[in-house]
């Protein structure tokens, strides 16, 4: 895991979180097109908001994202724009999963999130480390590789 810092106008930060989130009903939906798709769609956004997806993976029926969020956005906002608008994304390319999930809210409420910080006597751990240990070895694949 890289330790790069990163700049704004007048401040040098390394805020990085890992970001657990689940489609409502944590129905196993992230598979094939799907997943593709949101791939692309979170790509995206974090694009948009300068947000750096640094490791990640799509579970059927979770999401890890480890990303690192500038300080001037907070982690609470961010995610409500990356599941508010990647939910509308998904439904415009999918209109059949409007059916299972209606009133087009693809995402379960909450998240779970954790920092992940230099300032640990121990290595940071990955998102690999951590799918492994929690058993979620049901045939997740990686969004992006670690830069």
């Amino acid at each position: 895991m890289a330790t790069k810092s990163y700049s704004l106008a007048h401040t040098k930060w390394m805020c990085k979180y890992h970001i657990v989130f689940t489609p409502k009903y944590r129905r196993k939906e992230i598979y094939n097109q799907e997943r593709r798709d949101l791939i692309e769609i979170f790509k995206h956004l974090c694009k948009y908001k300068g947000v750096e997806i640094i490791e990640g993976h799509m579970m059927p029926d979770h999401v890890h994202m480890l990303v690192a969020i500038p300080p001037k956005i907070s982690v609470s906002s961010f995610m409500g724009y990356l599941k508010g608008k990647s939910s509308l994304m998904i439904f415009e390319k999918h209109a059949q999963l409007k059916y299972k999930y209606g009133n087009r809210k693809f995402w379960a409420e909450g998240y779970y999130v954790s920092t992940v910080g230099c300032n640990t006597s121990a290595p940071p751990a990955s998102i690999n480390s951590f799918t492994k240990s929690s058993n979620c070895s049901n045939g997740g694949s990686p969004v992006i590789k670690e830069m």
